[in-house]
């Protein structure tokens, strides 16, 4: 579906709106490779010095395909974003907008001058509703708005489209602003709110308070882009709500040039993506309706609370904490573990029945969790990833380290056979004190332990241990194998390098955690180096 958008002829329609999904480079480049219909990429928005951002949970669902989040503009700052965006191979029938932020007028001109010689345009975020002192705090502001696109308009020489917010008395009079200030589009709208969601008596977001999304605001956005259309007198970018062909229709129908679809795509891998795009290019141009049939409005992300009825430590900071009940999951799949107050982290389940799951001091949030005393409340949602799916036959050797465990045990726990086909393990551990579930281990596989410091098993690391064995395969042995690595992400890597020494990359599966987040796909804080993201197209890949 070819469409002409300020001065190119794009390959699709479509864009996903700033801060979901294409929230990295690797993820932009993935779209840009794979996904033809989505011809505007916009990036999540950048500012003049890196933000980390607020803890999790950053994101909440109150109904099927309904969410607010506040993830409290996380961006590494225009400097690094610009030796980011440098490495991206931009199609000519694509269009990338990068969204910019800054607290007054000259920070937007600041990062405008850093960002622009990578972008096509340079959307201007005028309406985050939950960033103090960002965002909508001057999107509501005429006078403001008009300001700043005007100082950016002369900064730079491609086109600039402000984002509007829908909370404002009257968005035509700031889009007849923006359009004033020079304005070359105008992209509507932002969240909704900011709106609270509590679970079990509690506020889920960590900052209390986030921009609402989803199908509970196309109405208003439907309105503000019929108001912008009939304000003003340029290519209007629209976002709010929209899943479906219908929907589509009835954005264009008010003025829309280019689709914004954000929440529709909770849930959905990238493969899955691609075909809801494609399969909602078709619905515009045989007027059907099927691409909603391919939104997940089957996601959960409600909370199970859960009650520890176990601390066992194992040393001075890895500790087993098991619960009163049983969780879903299967093997490969993980959940979030939260702590209304103090955040919320993924886990994989060591065991299923009852939930038991390791922890590591590494911070704040896993200090507390290894000082709870039994009887301790916690909340559980998920599962979340995608389960592991090794060929019939074919046998399972794990590589692990930390709590790398966990997220393999159940693995080859329920998909090993026996005999010959008996999954085999491979576990290390910096030293002896260190190690745990063994005995359960060995119950469901050959075991191989490696201590850096000799005090059991094999001294060395246990990547040389690894090699050493498969150095004893054959090759139709070795052909059969499927590996998976989980663990610090050294020892991941190094596993790897062994592995490809014998066998194809197709039978290496891995996990590293690249800071997941929402665990629904959306935030892009787990991307991969090759774009997948690892709560949807993993967490093994």
């Amino acid at each position: 579906m070819k469409t002409e958008f300020l001065g190119k002829t794009l390959s699709g329609p479509f864009t996903i709106p700033s801060g979901i999904v294409t929230c990295s480079a690797p993820i932009i480049q993935a779209f840009f490779d794979a996904i033809p219909e989505v011809g505007v990429l916009t990036t999540k928005s950048i500012g003049p010095e890196p933000r980390l951002g607020y803890r999790e949970p950053v994101l909440s669902q109150y109904a099927p395909g309904c969410f607010v989040n506040a993830v409290g503009l996380t961006n590494p700052g225009a400097e690094q974003a610009a030796v980011l965006m440098a490495r991206l191979d931009i199609p000519e029938d694509r269009f990338l907008l990068i969204s910019i932020f800054g607290g007054n007028v000259d920070e937007y001109v600041q990062v405008a001058k850093i960002m622009a010689p990578f972008a096509d345009g340079l959307e201007l975020n005028l309406s985050c509703p939950h960033a103090k002192g960002y965002g909508m705090a001057m999107g509501q502001d005429p006078d403001l708005v008009r300001e700043i696109t005007a100082a950016v308009k002369a900064a730079v020489t491609i086109p600039v489209i402000p984002k509007l917010t829908p909370n404002v008395p009257n968005i035509g009079e700031i889009a007849a602003a923006a359009v004033a200030g020079g304005a070359d589009a105008i992209c509507g709208v932002n969240t909704v709110g900011p709106g609270q969601y509590n679970s079990h008596g509690q506020a889920v977001l960590s900052n209390g308070m986030g921009g609402m999304s989803g199908k509970g605001v196309l109405p208003i956005a439907l309105k503000c882009v019929d108001e912008i259309s009939n304000a003003v007198d340029c290519p209007i970018i629209a976002c709010g709500g929209i899943s479906s062909a219908d929907n589509v229709r009835s954005f264009q129908k008010a003025g829309a040039k280019i689709i914004g679809i954000g929440s529709a795509l909770v849930g959905m891998t990238t493969a899955q993506i691609g075909d809801y795009f494609s399969a909602l290019s078709s619905d515009l141009l045989a007027d059907t309706e099927k691409a909603e049939s391919l939104v997940r409005y089957d996601i959960d992300m409600s909370f199970d609370s859960v009650t520890l009825v176990k601390n066992e430590k194992i040393c001075d900071d890895i500790s087993i904490l098991t619960f009163n009940k049983k969780v879903g999951v299967q093997a490969g799949e993980f959940v979030f573990l939260w702590i209304p107050g103090l955040g919320e982290k993924p886990f994989s389940a060591l065991t299923d029945d009852p939930f038991s799951l390791v922890v590591i001091n590494l911070g704040t949030f896993t200090k507390t969790l290894i000082d709870l005393e039994p009887g301790a409340e916690a909340y559980v949602r998920g599962p979340h990833g995608m389960p592991v799916n090794p060929p019939e036959g074919a046998k399972i050797m794990t590589v692990s380290g930390g709590t790398g465990l966990a997220a393999v045990y159940q693995l080859a726990r329920d998909l090993g056979d026996e005999g010959p086909q008996c999954p085999e393990m491979f576990v290390g551990a910096r030293s002896d004190d260190r190690l745990y579930f063994i005995d359960e281990c060995k119950a469901i596989s050959t075991l191989h332990i490696a201590t850096d410091d000799g005090s059991r098993g094999y001294n060395g690391r246990v990547t040389d241990m690894l090699r050493e064995r498969l150095q004893q395969l054959s090759a139709n042995e070795l052909e059969n194998l499927y590996f998976y690595n989980c663990g610090p992400e050294p020892m991941v890597h190094a596993a790897i390098a062994v592995q490809k020494e014998f066998c194809g990359n197709h039978q290496i599966h891995s996990a590293i955690d690249y800071m997941t987040k929402c665990g629904v796909g959306i935030c892009g804080a787990c991307n991969a180096p090759d774009g997948r993201r690892l709560c949807v197209d993993g967490p093994f890949l």
